[in-house]
Formats: C-alpha cells, structure tokens, sequence
C-alpha cells in the first residue's frame, strides 16, 4: 500500500503513544478526584416497581389457586408453601436472573446493577456494572428460598404447638429465638427503609446486603409508565377468569 511522506510510521506512531502516556495517567489520576453529582432514581418509581411486583404475583396466585379450586382443597392446604415458593422462583428465574430486573421494575424503566463496581467520582457517569452470578443467586436463595423455609418452618411449629410448651423445652427456647429474629429482622428493615426515603439507595434490606442497587434502564428515556402492558394485563384477567 503506498504511503505519502508526510504520514508518520508506525514507528512514529507507537513511539507518539508511549511518550503521551505519563499524560494521560496524570489527566485520569484528576478526573478521579473530580467530584460529580451522585445518582439520584425516583423513590416513588422503586416503591411503585415492588407494588406492580406485588399485583403480579397476587393475580398469579388467584389463578393458580382457581385452578386448583377443580381438585381437593386439601391439596392447597398442605402444599400452599410448595406452590407459592415455585411461582416465585419462575418469576426470579424470567425477571431477575435473565434480565436483571423484576417486571415491575422494567415498567419503570429500572433494573439492578452491582453497586460494589460503583461508588466515588464515577457513581453517576459510570458504565452501570451488570449484577454477577453469585449476586443473582444469592438473591433468589434469601427472597425465594427464604420466604419458603420461613413459611414452612412457622407452619410446623405452629402445628406442633411449641409456643405452648414449658419454657425449660429446647423447642419452647427454639419457639422463642424466632420470634426474637423476626422482631429483629422486621427492626433492622424498617431501619433500611428510612434511610431509603433518605437518600434512595437499597429498598430492601437484601438488595442493601447483596449491593443490588436499582437504577435507570434507559437514562435518556422520560421516566413514564406505559400503560399498554397493563391494559393488555386486565383483558387478558377479565378474559381468563370468565372462562374459569
């Protein structure tokens, strides 16, 4: 290929790069300690993704539960927790472990991001960082798993009556740390949740230990939810429920 004398090399070129080098460190090194405005998301579009998530999962439930409604009731009775824990857990895997966002949160043009990457000059200008696997996990094992153990460990000492037993009882003792380690638990959230309202990071006290941080989707894009989902959501519950 021919090459006119007044191009450089590519000698000259990589000779050029290496000598701009100690500049550019120096022109990182200050951006980095440059100060920028943090990322601020709507609280009222993370609270308004957990409702959407909410009714979702409730209008799932009514069907499932119609649908059972056909066979023994004692079938929903003893295996409710089973039930629940795997719609759940069909859900985590759709939303949260394929596209790192529930579908509430996707209505409101949100979805998680891996804080642990973010955080100093570069917490709002920053490429946002995807959630890993062990996060998304782990997420599914204290929301799905956690829920379903709860609920089926309360059900089974409730059975068994170990609240009524005498307090020298190691299950009366085990009765009591549960209850101990919800009224913490419940403490500690509504503690989360404060500090949510006060600075908009972390609505939930796992989403906080697992630094799963919800964020704009689409940064550009006007933060509006569109209703067509849902309209087609209502037809398609008034439709299935008049055939049920």
């Amino acid at each position: 290929m021919l090459r006119l004398p007044s191009q450089p090399t590519p000698s000259e070129w990589s000779t050029n790069w290496k000598e701009i080098q100690p500049a550019l460190s120096r022109i990182r090194r200050s951006m980095a300690s440059l100060r920028t405005s943090s990322l601020r998301v709507m609280r009222v579009s993370q609270l308004d993704s957990d409702i959407l998530d909410i009714e979702l999962v409730d209008i799932l439930k009514e069907q499932l539960w119609s649908a059972l409604s056909l066979f023994k009731p004692v079938i929903k009775e003893k295996f409710e927790p089973e039930l629940l824990g795997l719609l759940n857990l069909v859900l985590f895997k759709l939303s949260i472990y394929d596209s790192s966002a529930t579908y509430g949160a996707q209505l409101q043009n949100l979805k998680y991001r891996n804080e642990w990457q973010h955080g100093g000059a570069f917490e709002s200008i920053a490429r946002d960082a995807p959630l890993t696997k062990g996060q998304k996990i782990a997420y599914g094992v204290l929301t799905v798993g956690g829920q379903y153990v709860w609920t089926r460990l309360n059900r089974y000492v409730t059975a068994k009556g170990w609240g009524e037993l005498d307090e020298s009882d190691y299950r009366y003792r085990l009765y009591r740390l549960l209850q101990t380690g919800e009224k913490y638990w419940k403490a500690v959230s509504l503690i989360n949740f404060l500090v949510f309202l006060w600075n908009g990071k972390y609505r939930t006290l796992i989403d906080r230990i697992l630094a799963m941080r919800l964020v704009y989707s689409k940064k550009s894009m006007n933060r509006q939810v569109s209703f067509e989902f849902l309209n087609r959501q209502m037809v398609w519950h008034a439709f299935t429920v008049s055939i049920v």
